[in-house]
């Protein structure tokens, strides 16, 4: 197994910090997985990850994630809490991988980390609130489904094609800056319609 170049580290941490934003349980799982089958080398700072406690207890908590985020106007209140459990995650494990940078350049990464799971976690959310009020469980089941493998397969591929994995990141950073006005006012009409529906007088 051969370590990852410092670009390298850097290009997955991209990659895995906008996993997070999707599902931290599960990106710090994979990564944890992934190191105990010898199929990464991990920077000393992350070696935690490798535990088999921090393996277990991802795993739980990513068996609760799965759950509860599949189940209609509850997972709008789970995913607002996890904003304070996924954004600063990933913030540190940029902050762990760019260990081995000058402290300024590894406070950048920490907050670059913390950007892109905040980005990635805001489409997520928003585009969760635009699909609840849809009378039919399954597009939200899909989404959450579609979240979790998402976020499984990108740290894989983060570990294996460091820059790839960045690339498509970035592609995934733009798309949602570019659809977040389109998720925004459907949300709006949702709730407006929402809204009138209450408010109009019972026949």
């Amino acid at each position: 197994m051969i370590p990852l170049r410092p670009d390298e580290i850097l290009a997955m941490a991209v990659a895995v910090s906008f996993a997070a934003g999707l599902n931290v349980y599960a990106a710090a799982a994979t990564l944890g997985l992934l190191a105990q089958a010898d199929l990464v080398a991990l920077p000393p700072a992350l070696h935690v990850l490798e535990s088999w406690w921090t393996i277990g207890i991802s795993g739980l908590l990513f068996v609760v994630e799965f759950f509860a985020d599949k189940v209609p106007v509850f997972d709008l209140v789970w995913n607002a809490l996890q904003t304070f459990v996924r954004v600063p995650a990933a913030a540190l494990l940029a902050w762990s991988a760019s260990s081995s940078l000058p402290p300024a350049a590894q406070a950048i990464a920490a907050l670059a980390g913390g950007g892109i799971s905040l980005v990635a976690h805001g489409g997520k959310l928003a585009l969760r609130g635009a699909v609840t009020p849809s009378p039919e469980p399954f597009s939200n089941i899909a989404l959450s489904v579609g979240e979790d493998v998402a976020a499984i397969a990108l740290t894989w591929v983060a570990t294996q094609h460091p820059w790839i994995a960045a690339t498509v990141t970035v592609l995934l950073l733009i798309l949602i800056v570019l659809l977040m006005r389109w998720v925004l006012r459907a949300l709006r009409k949702a709730f407006t319609g929402l809204r009138g529906r209450s408010a109009a007088p019972s026949s």
